[in-house]
């Protein structure tokens, strides 16, 4: 089954909601966890399942995410028919960019219909979990379904940003609602709800003719949860595939994240360095993928006056050097510098950002190559960081790519 499945991922979001983060780069593209792209934990699941047939389709400011796709993942042999190909909007069927997830898919039709597939999995390119697609698939052959949908309950807080849906004893769903404003609680637990993850297993027939339907619906947004879903209810066989249940293949944390605001982006990578992390990066079966540059080790050394820095509860990327600052906390991704009675707390540094000497940092995102000033303070008055950074609704300030500091500007204390 597997060497008849097609794999889509989508990957042309906006990603407004992580802005600064996503204003050069898609989000899938943006840095997760020191040393990963957010996209490489879907791309990852797909390799380790034995999926080998992979369309990527993008759409804004996707350069970072094509660089990374050739740089990272030109892993898969195409004369054995495995591949990993980003499909931009190539206008093949009318003048417009993708307007939807459905759009986006009815838009390739071709490369489905060539394909030579019999199932479509169709995957969000900016969620961070592991999952064994492969256990999935089996479920889905095993129900007869047209369409399974991986799901997992949510707390009803939460729920109103999620398809919601109610299944029976035989996890055939018996109604959707995507996005409800009033969300209905699971029969055997009031405060939470079966959400969908956005995972979508299709029979490839079943898909085509859909897709095709929806495209002459004028009063179509052209979604799967606000359209096609709905209406497949009542006429297919549409099944719910509980998360975590895969055995065996994948360790069981049951971990799943939709970073797709600042402070959700925060806490996932901020989940990381808890004393277990709720997201086993360490099953030796199961490593997630990615680009690796050509740097040296991390290191720590004295600083130029001799002081000893420190390193605590933290993730560091390869040729970043601690030359006497203190590391509380943080995530740092490659070739990070942190320099004399420098501190940085509960933060996230992208890769090449320079921390000057005696600068502070504190609850902060700062993006690729940005050099702080030394003396710097960042995260301790809100009202002067607002005036230059943007600041999440929990707090964190986020400095964007490349930004560049006035050095003649006092230090904000």
């Amino acid at each position: 089954m597997l060497d008849k499945t097609l794999t889509i991922i989508l990957a042309g979001g906006v990603g407004s909601r992580l802005h600064p983060l996503t204003a050069d780069r898609a989000k899938p593209a943006v840095p997760f966890g020191g040393n990963y792209r957010i996209i490489d934990f879907t791309l990852s699941n797909c390799l380790h399942s034995g999926l080998r047939r992979m369309l990527v389709l993008t759409q804004y400011k996707s350069h970072s995410l094509q660089k990374h796709l050739r740089d990272g993942w030109s892993i898969f042999n195409p004369e054995i028919s495995e591949y990993i190909t980003p499909v931009p909007p190539q206008m093949r069927t009318d003048q417009s960019w993708y307007s939807g997830t459905a759009d986006a898919i009815r838009q390739n039709l071709y490369l489905l219909e060539r394909s030579n597939a019999s199932h479509v999995l169709i995957l969000s390119g900016d969620h961070i979990y592991r999952m064994d697609y492969a256990a999935m698939l089996q479920f889905h052959r095993d129900q007869g379904a047209g369409l399974t949908i991986a799901c997992m309950p949510v707390s009803l807080v939460s729920a109103s940003s999620f398809g919601i849906m109610s299944v029976d004893d035989t996890q055939r769903i018996r109604a959707f609602d995507e996005k409800p404003k009033h969300p209905k609680p699971m029969p055997d637990d009031p405060h939470r709800a079966l959400a969908s993850m956005g995972i979508y297993i299709f029979n490839m027939d079943l898909l085509i003719h859909e897709l095709q339907a929806d495209h002459c619906l004028t009063a179509s947004n052209h979604d799967f949860g606000k359209d096609i879903i709905p209406r497949l209810i009542d006429t297919h066989c549409v099944c719910a595939y509980r998360f975590g249940g895969e055995a065996g293949r994948v360790t069981q944390d049951k971990y799943w994240r939709d970073v797709g605001t600042i402070d959700s982006y925060y806490t996932a990578n901020m989940d990381l360095l808890a004393q277990v992390p709720p997201l086993d990066l360490y099953q030796p079966g199961w490593p997630i993928r990615t680009y690796h540059g050509q740097n040296p080790p991390a290191r720590m050394a004295p600083g130029s006056l001799g002081q000893e820095g420190q390193v605590i509860n933290s993730l560091l990327g390869t040729g970043t050097v601690v030359s006497g600052g203190t590391i509380r906390h943080s995530i740092l991704f490659t070739q990070v510098q942190v320099n004399e009675n420098a501190v940085v707390e509960d933060s996230i540094l992208f890769d090449g950002v320079h921390v000057g000497a005696d600068a502070h940092l504190t609850r902060c995102i700062v993006d690729k190559n940005v050099h702080i000033p030394p003396g710097e303070r960042i995260g301790f008055n809100h009202a002067a960081d607002a005036a230059r950074f943007v600041i999440s609704e929990s707090g964190i300030t986020v400095v964007p790519k490349n930004y560049h500091f006035l050095t003649n500007a006092p230090v904000q204390r």
